[in-house]
């Protein structure tokens, strides 16, 4: 087993309600961009597809003083084998939620196609044109962050690659109600890979709810290692985390 001793603890807020904690995010994702865009011409962000950053981005979608038509959009993982209108795709989440309320510079979306591997080489690439300026993420049910579910490689070669999913992922696409039964869910994603994620400058990390409970607790008390693999935000010197009561509540017990 990999064990990494953390750079720090990220900044961790916890807000009463997830609606509180969404908005605390989003507040400071919008003090994030409004600083950049003072100093750099373009600001390049990735956003993850889950509700549990759906009132961040809502609110986030209504913040004045944002220069949207200079923030270029990725997002960090797709579902294969979808057909390319199905409501359940992330592409397709994120435009419905945040991509079309805001006239962005430019949304760069996954479609994986009939050919995963090489979506994700091209992913790659565009990505590595520019830095990444700023994520905003969330934890899985099994403390997966994107679609690298445990054990992870925190030394992922690759920056995209394809992903055979696990159970518990799978199974949580069904209860947040995004599936009606788990033989739905498909097996496999295109995903960012965790060094790609962690290059990036600056990550702002939602995670509501009861059901991610043990997953905050492992990730912000344990040690960091590939089963839990939330825990390698402990290694980021830019990392802010944003918990409700119910997320937060086994962090309370330490």
């Amino acid at each position: 087993m990999t064990v990494i001793t953390p750079v720090r603890q990220p900044v961790l807020h916890v807000s009463a309600t997830a609606q509180e904690m969404g908005r605390l995010a989003a507040s400071d994702v919008a003090g994030e961009l409004r600083a950049r865009l003072r100093a750099q011409p373009v600001v390049r962000v990735v956003f993850a597809a889950a509700p549990s950053q759906s009132e961040m981005l809502r609110t986030l979608a209504q913040a004045e003083g944002i220069d949207w038509d200079r923030v270029e959009a990725f997002h960090m993982d797709e579902y294969t084998g979808l057909p390319a209108d199905a409501p359940q795709r992330f592409g397709a989440w994120l435009t419905r939620e945040f991509f079309g309320k805001v006239k962005l510079h430019a949304v760069h979306l996954i479609d994986p196609g009939i050919d995963a591997e090489r979506c994700s080489e091209e992913y790659a690439w565009l990505m590595s044109q520019h830095p990444i300026d700023i994520v905003c993420l969330g934890i899985g049910m099994n403390g997966h962050i994107a679609f690298n579910d445990p054990p992870a490689d925190f030394n992922e070669p690759q920056d995209v690659r394809v992903v055979e999913l696990d159970r518990l992922s799978r199974v949580q696409q069904v209860e947040e109600g995004l599936f009606p039964n788990l033989e739905d869910v498909p097996t496999h994603a295109v995903t960012l890979s965790i060094p790609r994620l962690l290059r990036a400058d600056k990550l702002f990390c939602c995670v509501p709810g009861k059901l991610k409970e043990a997953a905050v607790t492992r990730a912000f008390t344990g040690e960091v290692d590939p089963s839990c693999p939330a825990s390698i935000l402990r290694t980021h010197a830019g990392c802010t985390v944003y918990l409700d009561a119910e997320s937060a509540a086994g962090l309370s017990q330490r």
